[in-house]
C-alpha cells in the first residue's frame, strides 16, 4: 500500500505543469478581462492627459488611448466573429480603486502614480493577450490576440525606459 502510494506521488511529480494546472479561461472571460484592461488604460490616461505637465508622458497617454481604443475595436469585431454578443467593459475593483487613487493625487506624484499603475497594468495585459494567443480555443480571439502581443510589449518597453 506504501509502495503504490509513492508511486502514485512520484508519477504526479513527474507530470508537465500544463496538466495539472488550471483550465484555460473562456473566451467570454478573455474578452471581459481585456475589454476592462483597455477601459482603465484609456481612463487613467485621459485623466492624466489633464494634468500632467510632463510633454513624455502626455504623449505617452495618449497613445495609450489610441492603441487601446484600437484594440477594444479589434477585440470586440473578433469577439463577434467568435460569436459571442459582448457587453460593455467594466472596471474590475482594482482598476476602479487604482483610478480613484489617481484621482486623489496631484502633480508629479499623480505622474509617479501613474507610471506605476501602468507598469503593473501592462504586465498584466501582456500575460493575459500571450495566454489567449497560446492557449485560446476561438480562432477569431486567438488571432486578435496574437496582434495585440506587440503592441502591449511595445508599452511594456516605453515603461521600463520611463
Amino acid at each position: 500500500m506504501r509502495t503504490s502510494k509513492i508511486v502514485g506521488i512520484l508519477a504526479l511529480s513527474t507530470m508537465p505543469a500544463a496538466a495539472i494546472a488550471a483550465p484555460a479561461m473562456t473566451s467570454a472571460t478573455y474578452v471581459m478581462k481585456a475589454g476592462a484592461g483597455d477601459l482603465y488604460e484609456k481612463q487613467s490616461s485621459t485623466l492624466l492627459m489633464q494634468s500632467t505637465a510632463n510633454p513624455a508622458l502626455k504623449k505617452f497617454a495618449k497613445e495609450m488611448i489610441t492603441d487601446h481604443t484600437n484594440s477594444t475595436a479589434a477585440l470586440k469585431a473578433a469577439a463577434m466573429k467568435a460569436g459571442l454578443h459582448p457587453a460593455q467593459p467594466k472596471l474590475t475593483a482594482k482598476q476602479s480603486s487604482d483610478l480613484a487613487a489617481l484621482r486623489a493625487a496631484t502633480g508629479t506624484a499623480r505622474d509617479t502614480l501613474y507610471i506605476q499603475q501602468q507598469k503593473a497594468a501592462h504586465q498584466e495585459a501582456l500575460a493575459l493577450h500571450q495566454d489567449e494567443s497560446s492557449t485560446g480555443t476561438a480562432a477569431p480571439l486567438k488571432a486578435a490576440a496574437a496582434k495585440i502581443v506587440p503592441v502591449v510589449q511595445h508599452h511594456v518597453d516605453m515603461l521600463a525606459a520611463m
